[in-house]
């Protein structure tokens, strides 16, 4: 849409309504209090309209039509590949898009209805949404391959105590959960690099600059571990988060929400 015709358009709104809703200033504009309102109402209403089109699509089929799934980054490249070919197979009228984020920002969208569903990491409390556990993510240890560590009897969670850990940076509950099996608090280290993604952070760990911890559903399904990288289990296997799918309470996509779910955790423990 062009500029003129937007103008044209907000100035017509405004003349039907009887109020202002943006202020014009010589570098653009500017929503009035009642133009932050419209704009907040007319979302809720196209969100009604999109509910309303998937609920009549929906109805009485299962994965049918256009579906928003999520995934936060550690878990869609290593999950979502085997789904999806599971689901194209299964149903061949869904159509199916993906989005890949941080789980705040898929709470978000889930809220929005900008989502209908999203693969997480659990526990995440949240009111209005509600969530399926799937299946639980054993942590590995990874270190470079020449560490002491790589080579010892017995290792567990204690032993890294005085290593220097690599996370990944803020945001991803990743780091979270490797902190909490680790006891330890973030800023402990006032040179701490932090990943981007696990893709960098066992780069980091071939590099030598520390170990870490890492997920066994991504050294399973696809995360590249060179031989510069060792990694080994716990004496006592190590749970280090819960995967599961979310949707919003009360969401006419909930049971392709569950079915989905199910194909996500029969495709990743095929």
């Amino acid at each position: 849409m062009t500029q003129p015709t937007l103008s044209a358009g907000i100035k017509e709104l405004e003349d039907l309504l009887g109020v202002k809703l943006a202020e014009r200033e010589p570098r653009g504009a500017k929503l009035t209090h009642a133009g932050e309102l419209a704009v907040s109402r007319a979302n809720a209403l196209i969100n009604d309209a999109h509910s309303l089109v998937q609920s009549v699509q929906s109805a009485g089929a299962l994965l049918t039509g256009p579906f928003h799934l999520g995934a936060i980054p550690t878990i869609a490249p290593f999950v979502l590949p085997a789904a999806v070919r599971a689901l194209s197979e299964q149903f061949p009228a869904l159509k199916l898009y993906l989005h890949e984020e941080k789980t705040p920002r898929l709470i978000d969208q889930l809220r929005t209805r900008t989502l209908d569903a999203a693969l997480i990491a659990l526990p995440w409390d949240v009111p209005g949404i509600e969530m399926l556990p799937l299946f639980d993510d054993e942590f590995l240890f990874a270190a470079p391959a020449s560490h002491p560590l790589a080579h010892k009897n017995a290792l567990s969670p204690e032993d890294l105590s005085g290593e220097n850990m690599l996370l990944l940076e803020d945001g991803h509950c990743l780091r979270d959960h490797a902190l909490s099996i680790c006891r330890m608090k973030t800023g402990n280290s006032t040179e701490q690099v932090a990943a981007t993604s696990l893709g960098t952070l066992v780069n980091m760990i071939a590099g030598g600059l520390g170990v870490s911890l890492l997920p066994k559903l991504a050294t399973n399904n696809g995360l590249n571990i060179g031989p510069d990288v060792a990694l080994r289990e716990f004496v006592n296997p190590v749970v280090g988060r819960q995967i599961g799918i979310a949707w919003r309470t009360g969401s006419p996509r909930e049971a392709d929400a569950r079915k989905i779910g199910e194909i996500v955790k029969a495709a990743t423990h095929h």
